[in-house]
């Protein structure tokens, strides 16, 4: 093992030449009342665009070639009333009966049918109705309507409301069920929560930094430029179909991100002007500096989201295309409204200030972080382990994770699904708010269809965990057998999946043998179960996909194999840890009571692929800001110790509050009656605080310390044919004491040589 010096020595210089980002943010600078203005009207001209032709967010998911895709699909060529769309609404009376009532329910139900947009609506009075319950108190009614019901408003509630009303006066209990809870549950507010993430992200810039005008700035900035890239994304919904939690997903990263990039902006703005820089230059070169990093980052963070669409599911990568367009519009006011309000803020920026104001350096903490760091350098392997250990311990409840759907059962009492789900549960056992419906094919059956029919319900009622299984009638025009099976356990439980699977691979082929007909199990219950089989299936591919990809990126930036490697095993890590903080909270139940649950949840199946590729592009936000700090002063001395002690120090201050600012305003998002979104909000916030400590602050100067000036090896030959993505920009000024005056620039090399 030994070093050789490179074929060309790079001379050590004050600093470079303004680059194209310098001149953007000086430009901005110099006319920071004209760059406000362009914002304020693109604001005003993209949110009055929503108002008129934004787009309508739901849930629309296509499995194609799956076993309820296909079997939808017969469903609606073959037997249109047992396919589309469906509402339930239920009735219940907690004495006596509901045929006592039967002339109010029988009204009730026809004005239902009266309904816009309504198809059909069962009665469930009729003799012998599976929707009846035993003991005559509660029953439900199916309301077959043409178009999604989530696209009907409030109006179509309003009708609800008073077509039951002759139920309800005549005491009968009615609550909307499974179908309608997009339509009746009350319209998220995030605003309390999110006003209180952003005091707490205020107080903690604040108390970071001293200045209320540094605090401020980027909190602004990172909320216009989350109001617009939330409008664009609303016309675009006009154009693709996003989910529903799409637009608080982006907002909850640009958000994030917004902040962050406009902090290391201002940061390095203020200590530039504490070093005796105007304005307008300081500006130009926080943009030139720290800009590129932003845009490195948001790269990245964009290609991670991006990746999503690895999964072969359009729902999936549309989730992650939505909040890529929030964290552009971030990384583009970075580089012109963030120079704009400095400029404006100008040397007045720590004006009024609750203590001495401080940024990059030159306060008492930089000597304890310069101390650390050799610390670390002393004793690297100790830190190493014990981070790698905390890391570890906080991955263990990963391993008993159970992927599913969480359905109207986790909502709060005070909705009435949740009130419905409840009813269905006690009248008709748990598995009747999953039910699967059995679809077989019989035109190319041969032998009776009816005794197939009969062997096909006896065959799968006999299996354990079925409640009770329909006859199989046929359809209208005699193509298809349609039946229902009740699973004796509830949606979410995982005994409910291990029967999905019995009945698709042994027991409904099994049954079907000989006869040439074909089988298929459908239903909401079924989608689900096989979209959770499907991610399951796709997550490897995102992976690679998103670590090759953010792999390649930081080799292209820092011009080093072993960082690259590094970063994507410390980000893996650090995922780990922060999904198995999530199934330890929702799963497990620890602390479910602080988030409003009313039981333990199964981790909703797209969480984990949405956590991986967020977190690992936020994950590389923190590598790219401490490793371009780094390098900085690398570059000038070529001493490995000295350069991440510099690095540590100039930016832990930083990124640690950045730490602290994101999650807070991840955390605000617990507020959201959404379960999945107080999944992805405490899994967002943990991974970020432990990216930023037990990472960032331990494992990264742990692991660059092993491996000395290995870190910035990159082969001669690979150096020569990779193009150079500039994470540096025009290099400031580097101290005197900190400068290189006789070592050349070397690249290590495991071989002895250059290549």
């Amino acid at each position: 093992m030994s070093f050789a010096s490179s074929s060309s020595v790079r001379p050590t210089v004050d600093a470079a030449p303004p680059g194209r980002l310098q001149r953007i943010g000086a430009s901005s600078a110099r006319h920071p009342l004209a760059v406000i203005a362009a914002w304020a009207v693109v604001l005003m001209l993209v949110v009055a665009a929503r108002q008129v032709a934004g787009g309508i967010f739901s849930n629309n998911v296509d499995l194609p070639g799956t076993q309820a895709q296909v079997g939808a699909n017969l469903l609606t060529a073959n037997e249109p009333a047992a396919s589309g769309y469906s509402g339930q609404v239920v009735f219940h009376v907690s004495s006596g009966t509901l045929a006592a009532d039967g002339t109010a329910i029988d009204r009730s139900i026809v004005a239902l049918q009266r309904l816009p947009h309504v198809l059909s609506v069962s009665n469930p009075l009729v003799p012998g109705s599976p929707a009846l319950s035993a003991d005559g108190r509660t029953a439900y009614a199916m309301v077959q309507v043409n178009v999604e019901p989530k696209t009907l408003g409030s109006g179509f509630v309003t009708g609800l409301d008073q077509a039951t009303a002759p139920a309800r006066a005549a005491g009968a209990e009615v609550e909307y069920g499974t179908g309608f809870q997009d339509l009746t549950r009350p319209a998220p507010s995030d605003l309390r929560g999110e006003a209180i993430g952003f005091a707490v992200a205020l107080l903690v810039l604040l108390l970071t930094f001293g200045s209320v005008l540094g605090a401020a700035l980027p909190l602004l900035t990172a909320l216009v430029s989350a109001a617009i890239g939330l409008s664009i994304l609303s016309l675009v919904a006009g154009i693709l179909t996003f989910g529903t939690d799409a637009p608080t997903l982006a907002a909850m990263i640009g958000l994030g991100v917004g902040i962050d990039y406009a902090l290391f902006l201002t940061t390095r703005f203020r200590q530039a002007i504490m070093d005796g820089v105007d304005p307008v230059t300081a500006a130009g070169r926080a943009v030139g500096t720290s800009g590129h990093a932003v845009l490195v980052a948001a790269i990245t963070v964009s290609v991670a989201l991006l990746g999503l669409y690895a999964s072969g599911i359009t729902f999936i990568g549309q989730l992650g295309l939505a909040a890529v367009f929030t964290v552009a519009v971030a990384a583009l006011g970075a580089i012109t409204l963030v120079p704009a309000g400095l400029a404006l803020a100008g040397r007045r920026i720590d004006r009024y200030a609750l203590r001495r104001p401080v940024a990059e350096s030159g306060s008492s903490d930089d000597g304890a972080w310069h101390r650390y760091a050799r610390l670390v350098a002393r004793r690297p392997w100790w830190f190493l382990v014990g981070g790698a250990l905390a890391l570890g311990v906080l991955t263990v409840p990963l391993f008993s994770v159970q992927l599913g759907h969480v359905d109207n059962g986790a909502d709060p009492t005070s909705f009435t699904d949740k009130r419905a789900y409840d009813l269905i549960a006690q009248a008709f056992g748990p598995g009747a708010n999953g039910p699967f419906t059995i679809v077989v094919d019989v035109r190319h059956a041969s032998g009776a269809v009816a005794t197939l029919a009969t062997t096909v319900q006896h065959d799968l009622a006999a299996l354990p965990d079925v409640a009770r299984v329909s006859p199989l009638r046929p359809s209208p025009d005699g193509a298809l057998l349609v039946g229902t099976l009740v699973p004796a356990s509830s949606p979410q439980d995982a005994a409910t999946g291990t029967l999905f699977h019995r009945i698709v691979d042994t027991a409904l082929p099994a049954a079907l043998t000989g006869s040439g007909a074909t089988g298929y199990v459908t239903g909401d219950a079924a989608a689900q179960l096989e979209f959770r089989d499907v991610l399951v299936g796709r997550l490897p591919i995102i992976i690679a996909v998103v670590v090759a990809t953010a792999f390649l990126l930081i080799v292209l930036a820092f011009r080093s194999l072993l960082l690259a490697v590094k970063a994507a095993l410390l980000n893996l890590l650090s995922i780990g840890a922060s999904a198995g903080f999530v199934v330890a909270v929702f799963q497990w139940g620890w602390g479910r009571a602080l988030l409003g649950l009313s039981e333990n949840v199964p981790i909703e199946s797209y969480v984990p692929m949405m956590m991986f590729a967020i977190i690992f592009g936020l994950s590389m936000d923190y590598e790219v800001f401490l490793l371009s700090r780094i390098k900085e002063t690398w570059e000038a001395t070529h001493d490995n110790t000295g350069a991440v002690a510099t690095g540590l120090a100039s930016t832990a201050r930083v990124i640690s509050a950045a730490a602290l600012i994101m999650a807070s305003v991840f955390i605000a998002f617990v507020a959201s009656s959404e379960v999945v979104i107080k999944m992805l909000a405490v899994g967002l916030a943990a991974s970020v605080l432990i990216d930023a400590t037990i990472v960032r602050l331990v494992l990264v100067p742990a692991t660059m310390a092993l491996l000395g000036r290995a870190n910035w090896w990159l082969p001669s030959w690979l150096d020569r044919v990779l193009p150079h993505l500039d994470v540096e920009g025009a290099r400031p000024a580097i101290p005197a004491a900190l400068r290189s005056t006789s070592t050349p620039e070397r690249h290590w090399s495991p071989a002895g040589d250059r290549d």
